[in-house]
């Protein structure tokens, strides 16, 4: 009940916050229709996340997470009940957590403990305060409950247990690709933290069960999905790249205060990270009561959940967001269990108050930090200011400071310098130019844009180009192109039927007349008149 307690606490702001526009707004607003039909729970296994078929992404319990959350949510936007579920995930994985550690040993203060840092950390608020977030506490839960019911078989041979523990690692793998590592960290803790051996008959039981479950999950992955185009040799160039990584990450595990909404590898420091390094070392060699399997274990669960996080394509996504912590942390705590923060001499008295000084400490980090999921402006302007050189994290902001139209070009320009080919950049750089009445000037930034992501909102201002360089029949092909994407917008639509009038194309405008009418959309009666109709 307290580790609940100080989840609600620390997180309670997150209730009133809204989206952040990086991925909230594709899965809430833009998968609305998709949402409304509950029978999509059993679509998602059969797609990919963002894209239906081409998608390397494979999350089919994220997806119907938000369709379960768009049905509690009334059928609309409250986007509150979206938090308020990232903050109830977030508080049961801690909780499990707390089960597992005394399932592995650990004394319970200190298993309370360390599950009460994993509480309030914020290097992992970004699990909790950012709505897609939850695909990694969602993970959490499925992976703590596995490795529960996984130790309870081993030890007591009960057959329910080993069928939870199937089921719970099948829940796993069709959350997150994480899960791959779930059974090697089982096999890392009932070899190393519980002594087991390995010519145990359960734990050969369980070895095959567990082959039969990723075999069920990739066939079904592979059916759904199509794997992105990277070769062997590029991914292992990346994960070299990225190997600096952990030194990153431990720093804002230890010392949390360079922490970013959108990290880059090249904009984050290394100098806590090595100190760090440090710390820890001096903390495991000053203890003398430590277990050294527990400390080879707990470092295992760390690198293992961390390494999809350092194989991730660059060309996919090249990001070192902190929310990919939250299993890893697991691992790192595990480790702090057998340190001298926690064997020591200290009575469990001072042992929980010089804990909870620590606790409060990260509370107030974390507290700092969540403010900046509150809103798109918040989000970017933190983006932009931690990670100066992304591209995209420049751009987005950009495009949120409409009314500082001096600062927004500014940024503009400083992303398309950083990286011309950054997805939505020239679209962006174009509709600077048309606001300053360079029409043909936006042109090519418009044409490389659809070459990048035939972003479709592109079409519409192509459109406009066509009617500067008096290519009509150019810009009726480029507002059809736009309202197979957007049919109802009134201005496209609009201006599709003028041009029929234009051109004199009156078959055309009474079809389109018809098409607009039976969509609801009113058509203008000047622009009637105008047509002779």
């Amino acid at each position: 009940m307290w580790l609940l307690a100080a989840v609600l606490l620390v997180y309670a702001p997150t209730f009133f916050f809204g989206l952040t526009e990086l991925d909230d707004s594709i899965f809430i607003r833009e998968f609305r229709e998709y949402n409304e039909d509950i029978t999509n729970l059993f679509t998602s296994f059969s797609r990919g996340l963002f894209d239906a078929v081409k998608d390397p992404y494979y999350r089919p319990l994220f997806m119907n997470s938000m369709i379960i959350n768009f049905k509690l949510s009334g059928g609309g936007e409250n986007i509150v009940v979206y938090h308020v579920v990232n903050v109830l995930f977030h508080a049961l994985s801690v909780v499990l957590l707390f089960r597992l550690f005394l399932k592995l040993g650990i004394r319970e203060l200190h298993s309370f403990l360390l599950a009460l840092v994993f509480a309030v950390h914020p290097v992992i608020s970004q699990a909790v305060a950012w709505i897609p977030g939850r695909n990694d506490t969602l993970l959490a839960i499925f992976i703590f409950s596995f490795l529960i019911f996984s130790i309870n078989y081993t030890k007591e041979g009960n057959v329910k247990d080993l069928i939870w523990s199937q089921l719970f690692l099948l829940l796993a793998y069709f959350t997150k690709e994480t899960a791959v590592f779930a059974a090697p960290v089982a096999l890392v803790l009932q070899v190393l933290a519980l002594k087991s051996k390995l010519t145990d008959k359960r734990l050969h039981i369980q070895l095959g069960l567990w082959a039969l479950c990723f075999a069920i999950w990739y066939a079904a992955r592979a059916a759904a999905t199509t794997q992105a185009s990277v070769s062997s040799g590029q991914m292992l160039s990346d994960f070299f790249r990225r190997l600096p990584l952990i030194v990153q990450y431990l720093g804002k595990i230890f010392i949390p205060v360079n922490l970013s909404v959108f990290p880059i590898q090249h904009d984050t420091v290394y100098h806590y990270g090595i100190t760090a390094i440090v710390l820890l070392a001096a903390i495991i060699m000053l203890s003398k009561r430590k277990d050294l399997s527990i400390v080879l274990a707990g470092a295992l669960v760390f690198l293992l959940f961390l390494l999809p996080a350092l194989i991730v394509p660059q060309k996919l996504n090249e990001q070192s967001f902190e929310h990919r912590l939250y299993l890893p942390l697991a691992g790192i705590l595990l480790l702090l269990s057998q340190t001298s923060l926690l064997q020591n001499k200290l009575n469990d008295k001072q042992l929980f108050g010089a804990g909870a000084v620590i606790c409060g400490l990260f509370a107030v980090l974390n507290y700092m930090h969540q403010a900046n999921f509150k809103d798109p402006l918040s989000f970017w302007s933190q983006a932009a200011a931690t990670s100066p050189n992304s591209a995209y994290a420049n751009m987005m902001l950009g495009a949120r400071i409409p009314n500082d139209a001096e600062r927004s070009a500014e940024l503009f320009r400083k992303a398309y310098k950083l990286n011309p080919k950054e997805k939505y950049i020239n679209y962006y750089y174009a509709e600077m130019l048309l606001k300053k009445d360079s029409v043909l000037a936006a042109e090519k930034y418009l044409l490389e844009e659809k070459k990048i992501s035939n972003y479709y909102q592109c079409d519409f201002y192509l459109a406009r180009v066509a009617m500067v360089k008096q290519d009509r029949t150019g810009a009726i092909g480029y507002l059809k192109s736009y309202l197979q994407r957007d049919p109802a917008n009134s201005m496209a639509n609009n201006n599709l039927l003028l041009l029929y009038g234009e051109l004199q194309q009156a078959d055309s405008a009474r079809a389109h007349i018809r098409n607009m009418r039976q969509q609801g959309i009113e058509v203008p009666a000047p622009l009637l008149k105008q047509l002779g109709m």
